[in-house]
């Protein structure tokens, strides 16, 4: 894991417009990234194949203006000692998630991005972030009026003592203990945390 980069927590940004070579080489990193996974199963395999495909396809689907779906970056995140992870209560769908979002014009790569929602959603500076990601989970969204999310995520760690910092995003934000989640939580989330727990 390596530090992220600093940033301004708490806030969400946005960087104006991609220029077409940011925008290649943004849709670049993403292929590369999954390319060079190493998916834990056969479905992860073959969910990973089906984002290749889709980035093969679609020129911009790493952003959001593509209706029929994109990609995204989400970090979990870990206290130091994996005990207890830090979730945001999402002020839209009002359910407990992982940190992430879309990827913005001034993102540099894929895991840049996870980073900076991470960063501007948990308020933590000094977030250690996995080099690959944990696992990949498609899911749908009202995006568009309905799209889907090809969410890529990442796993980061807190250091001791590290307070968190609500964003305008969420309505709340809170540790939990890993094997105390939510009630409400979903399969998904459920299977984030035990592919982060098996993260190094």
């Amino acid at each position: 894991m390596t530090p992220l980069p600093e940033a301004s927590p708490g806030t969400a940004t946005t960087h104006g417009t991609p220029t077409p070579e940011a925008s290649a080489d943004l849709h670049a990193d993403g292929r590369e990234v999954l390319l060079a996974w190493l998916p834990p199963d056969d479905e992860q395999r073959a969910l990973r194949d089906s984002y290749v495909e889709f980035l093969d396809l679609r020129p911009d689907a790493m952003w959001r203006a593509c209706v029929d779906g994109h990609v995204t970056g989400s970090t979990l995140v870990l206290s130091h000692d994996r005990s207890h992870v830090l979730l945001t209560l999402h002020s839209r769908i009002k359910r407990w998630l992982q940190m992430g979002g879309h990827c913005e014009p001034g993102d540099t790569s894929l895991r840049a991005a996870a980073g900076r929602e991470a960063l501007e959603e948990s308020g933590i500076a000094g977030l250690v972030l996995s080099a690959v990601p944990a696992r990949l989970d498609r899911h749908r969204v009202g995006c568009h009026g309905g799209s889907w999310h090809l969410d890529v995520q990442y796993v980061a760690t807190a250091a001791p003592g590290a307070v968190e910092v609500i964003s305008d995003e969420s309505l709340d934000l809170r540790w939990w203990p890993v094997d105390a989640l939510p009630a409400d939580t979903d399969d998904a989330l459920r299977a984030l945390v035990t592919a982060a727990l098996r993260t190094p």
